[in-house]
């Protein structure tokens, strides 16, 4: 028959095993509870192991755990502590190129922060943040959108993907192309004004390695959440270093050429799985996304949220301008960057460029006119003119040493710049 209660009393080890105990209240258990189904704890120090057993959500409170306890049930789990979103920037909320305004992106342009588009065709579709002006989903403020342009109709050899190129340094712990390779989850919110089978991608750096999906939008102009769970690749060549590690890729529409077998690793560069819906193939198609996440494990949790400004230190890694924030790349704005010539050499002018962040690799610079926006030229401050700028030299992953100049005089310099290390 069940134990009712027990107060104040001392079980020893083995003592209860498979039983139904109602509650427990300021007793020591020194040894183990196995399979057994206990109502309420209260008051109650356990130094043994709970093994096998399911602690319903608010069921504990004013409960110290042991030091350790907690992390390794998490690690266990596939649920860190760390950067348990490999996505930079998933919830859209970063927009430094572009300051919210409306792209017609070219192949390989970067977009909102961390997020590359590859297009065999121009002007197929736009790109905007919070594109349409719709209410995101519950819990976020920003998404990314594209507009479709025209009904094209793909050729075997056409594509329009958009990505995230994933540093190796920060998937090294997924162990790909080995055989302890682990399991990842992606999850996403989604919404079209089209339906049906849409297609995406994960690949090594090198696109030899690719593992296509496919989710369901079910009803139109309406956010849903997908989930899809992939088994990690214990096969081909998975960069653990500065380079691109992976690539997660989701798809407006593809041709055959870059079709592959649904749920399955294959040798060869697949962007899509097999008979996905075209959004660039309907025009005024739209499709939103926000709310992505990559994380280590069997099981999608819950979005993992950073604080804005660690969001944007993790995009500057990559990425940085000179301008303010919301402020368009050209334009004039305070935050400049000042220099000045005492004697009239055209080259090894120092300059005052040091990266907000340090880069991943050597970025490429630009620098622009502070006050026209003209790229490779600074302002003259002696007769508001412009001069160009020669030679940027001397560039590391923490700032730039100086710069060459078209001509050489005695003057003031305003400039402003970007800095570009991306995968």
């Amino acid at each position: 028959m069940p134990i009712q209660k027990i107060t104040s009393g001392i079980i020893e080890d083995g003592a209860v095993s498979a039983a139904d105990i109602v509650s427990v209240s300021n007793t020591a258990i020194s040894g183990n509870i196995i399979s057994s189904q206990i109502t309420s704890v209260a008051n109650t120090q356990i130094t043994g192991t709970i093994t096998g057993s399911q602690i319903s959500s608010n069921t504990l409170s004013n409960t110290v755990f042991q030091t350790g306890s907690v992390e390794n049930y998490m690690n266990a789990t596939g649920l860190s502590f760390g950067m348990r979103n490999r996505i930079i920037n998933g919830a859209m909320v970063i927009d430094q190129r572009n300051a919210g305004a409306s792209q017609t992106p070219i192949n390989g342009a970067y977009m909102l922060d961390r997020w590359t588009i590859n297009v065999s065709q121009t002007s197929k579709l736009t790109q905007q943040q919070n594109a349409g002006a719709v209410t995101p989903p519950a819990g976020f403020s920003k998404y990314m959108g594209f507009t479709s342009s025209s009904a094209y109709s793909l050729l075997t050899t056409d594509y329009f993907v958009f990505n995230q190129y994933i540093e190796g340094l920060n998937v090294a712990d997924l162990a790909l192309g080995t055989a302890s390779a682990a399991t990842v989850s992606l999850s996403f919110w989604v919404r079209s004004s089209l339906t049906g089978t849409f297609g995406g991608s994960l690949r090594n750096g090198a696109g030899t390695r690719s593992y296509p999906f496919s989710y369901t939008i079910n009803t139109a102009n309406t956010w849903e959440q997908k989930t899809i769970t992939v088994a990690g690749d214990t096969s081909g060549t998975w960069t653990t270093d500065t380079g691109i590690g992976l690539i997660l890729t989701l798809s407006l529409g593809a041709g055959s050429t870059f079709n592959g077998t649904v749920n399955a690793w294959s040798t060869g560069n697949y962007l899509q799985s097999s008979g996905a819906t075209s959004v660039v193939g309907t025009n005024g198609a739209t499709f939103y996304i926000t709310g992505v996440q990559l994380e280590k494990g069997s099981t999608a949790t819950a979005f993992d949220y950073r604080d804005i400004g660690r969001e944007l230190i993790m995009c500057q890694r990559y990425f940085e301008r000179s301008y303010n924030i919301g402020s368009a790349t050209g334009s004039f704005t305070n935050g400049f960057i000042g220099f000045n010539t005492p004697l009239t050499a055209t080259s090894d002018i120092p300059t005052n460029i040091l990266f907000k962040v340090t880069k991943r690799d050597t970025p490429t610079v630009v620098v622009y006119n502070a006050v026209s926006g003209a790229s490779g030229a600074a302002y003259r401050a002696s007769d508001a003119g412009s001069i160009s700028v020669t030679g940027i030299n001397y560039v590391g992953t923490n700032g730039v040493g100086n710069l060459s100049l078209a001509s050489g005089s005695v003057n003031n310099y305003l400039i402003h710049y970007t800095a570009s290390s991306e995968l």
